[in-house]
């Protein structure tokens, strides 16, 4: 009865009994306490607040110490939407442990085809197998996926109403693979790695554009991931920022052993940061190679990309 009456008469207070007026004043105030960013029910919405389940002796159940590479294979994918056929039998090969770009104009489907890596959406046809595991299979039910992956967005994507910190930490807190007190450690190692000692308690505002991009690839790090993905990761930064940011990339390469995809349309930034290359046009993959061969290539369409007087490379 009071939770039939909490349901549907939330906003008509008058006609409910005291003891229901409680709760409904009740459920109000933590609504209210949802959009202020100090809120208790915005702290346990994020996973914010201790695990009440465990005590400090809780053990994890992820070793967050233990990664690996991972190998990319890349079989006839495709991909549209509508009439418009974005990728067209695609075939690629990433090895394990390699920092590889994937370059092209934009609107060529880089994008998609990063998101395709990590399921955010699914292809027509073909398949795509990380260490040999069918990403869309109909084996997939059957077979326990035992690598990790992470994503930086071109947008970063962080949360504007938690810390620097609190967004590092953001998985760790919620999946509860440990204890507070090495969570806290972690986000300081990987802000650190970043080059953001210190910067725990700041809030997302207060950072510029290329502090937000490196707390992005923090909060991606916290999980130590296997297979670690960025999306246009030069996206509205100056030439400066970019280039800091291509050596945080490299940095955080040289301490881990995750493999490493980038989509860009930022040369320079691939060939600066990339053991290898691929080229995608028109839905395909047109060549592959280390930035000297892909520099040195005699295809048009890639010399074309390449040699322009605006990316300060001539022919």
């Amino acid at each position: 009865m009071v939770q039939n009456t909490i349901i549907f008469d939330i906003n008509r207070q008058k006609s409910l009994v005291p003891v229901e007026k409680k709760i409904v004043m009740f459920l109000k105030t933590i609504k209210e306490g949802a959009k202020r960013s100090e809120g208790v029910f915005h702290k346990i919405a994020h996973g914010l607040v201790g695990n009440v389940f465990h005590n400090e002796g809780y053990d994890p159940c992820i070793n967050l110490r233990d990664t690996r590479a991972v190998g990319i294979r890349i079989v006839k994918l495709n991909k549209s939407f509508g009439s418009n056929r974005v990728l067209k039998d695609v075939n690629l090969e990433i090895r394990p442990g390699e920092t590889f770009s994937i370059i092209g104009p934009s609107g060529t489907g880089k994008s998609v085809l990063l998101k395709l890596l990590v399921k955010l959406d699914e292809p027509d046809s073909g398949e795509i197998f990380i260490d040999d595991f069918p990403v869309f299979g109909a084996d997939v039910k059957n077979s326990e996926r035992d690598y990790r992956y992470s994503m930086v967005f071109q947008s970063s994507a962080l949360f504007n109403s938690l810390s620097v910190g609190e967004n590092v930490g953001l998985w760790l807190r919620e999946k509860r693979v440990c204890k507070e007190t090495r969570i806290r450690e972690i986000i300081r190692e990987k802000l650190a790695m970043v080059g953001l000692q210190g910067t725990e308690n700041l809030k997302t505002s207060e950072l510029s554009g290329g502090m937000k991009k490196r707390v992005a690839i923090a909060r991606s790090l916290a999980m130590n991931p296997d297979l670690i993905l960025y999306d246009e990761p030069t996206a509205e930064l100056d030439p400066i920022n970019s280039d800091d940011l291509a050596n945080t990339i490299i940095k955080v390469k040289e301490t881990t052993r995750n493999t490493t995809v980038i989509v860009t349309h930022d040369l320079n930034f691939a060939l600066y940061v990339s053991d290898r290359i691929g080229m995608l046009h028109e839905g395909h993959i047109i060549e592959t190679g280390t930035p000297a061969e892909i520099k040195s290539s005699t295809n048009s369409i890639v010399r074309g990309f390449i040699y322009t007087t605006t990316k300060g490379i001539k022919g």
